[in-house]
């Protein structure tokens, strides 16, 4: 195997391998390109992303700075949002789903490193993935470990540290990352009548 496939799989790999050091760099110019993009260059960032990311989808803002290893092992659907200084290590690979948001400052790391120094030495690490289901919200400054599956309709609070997977239609938050309480039927009336009270109010100054 070589290092990429080592990496790719979840092996311990060289992260010093030419192949890797290669496109690494290739990320690294095209994220600095994109984040001295002008905020009416939507065309250009679009044709960085393009050349940066695995793939994405329809309606996805990454609003620079923004950074990460390789690109190519982040997956994401539509309807994204990222705000500032959002960082995605994608040693492993990161799939994000459709309608998710992130506050400022997110990090998704897939990247571990052994235990024992000695193995460290050597640039030996390996990585884990990690999911972001449809209809995530994830807020400001939260970490989320190698290996997290954070599951559809969750919420993780800001300032959270996530080290374990979370389930779906939870609120979750804190360090370490735990689950507050469910999501329920009652809040989802709660909001869609807030919902309906703003569209009347909207039609209402519409329609004077």
């Amino acid at each position: 195997m070589s290092e990429k496939e080592r990496m790719i799989a979840g092996k311990l790999y060289n992260a010093e391998d030419k192949e890797l050091r290669k496109r690494y760099e290739k990320a690294r110019r095209y994220s600095y390109e994109f984040n001295r993009t002008m905020p009416e260059e939507i065309e250009k960032r679009e044709k960085l992303l393009d050349e940066l990311l695995g793939s994405y989808g329809e309606d996805v803002t990454i609003t620079p700075p923004f950074r990460c290893d390789y690109g190519k092992q982040i997956h994401i659907g539509d309807h994204f949002f990222a705000n500032y200084d959002c960082i995605m290590l994608d040693v492993a690979e990161i799939r994000i789903g459709d309608n998710v948001n992130f506050g400022p400052r997110v990090g998704l790391y897939t990247a571990a490193h052994p235990l024992d120094p000695m193995v460290r030495r050597r640039k030996l690490e390996y990585g884990k993935a990690i999911t972001i289901e449809d209809d995530v919200w994830i807020g400001g400054d939260v970490v989320v470990n190698p290996g997290i599956t954070i599951g559809e309709g969750s919420i993780i609070g800001s300032g959270s540290v996530v080290t374990r997977s979370i389930p779906k239609n939870v609120v979750a938050k804190g360090n370490p990352c735990r689950v507050i309480r469910e999501i329920t039927e009652e809040d989802k009336r709660y909001w869609k009548a807030l919902e309906e009270e703003y569209d009347e109010e909207i039609e209402r100054e519409q329609s004077e």
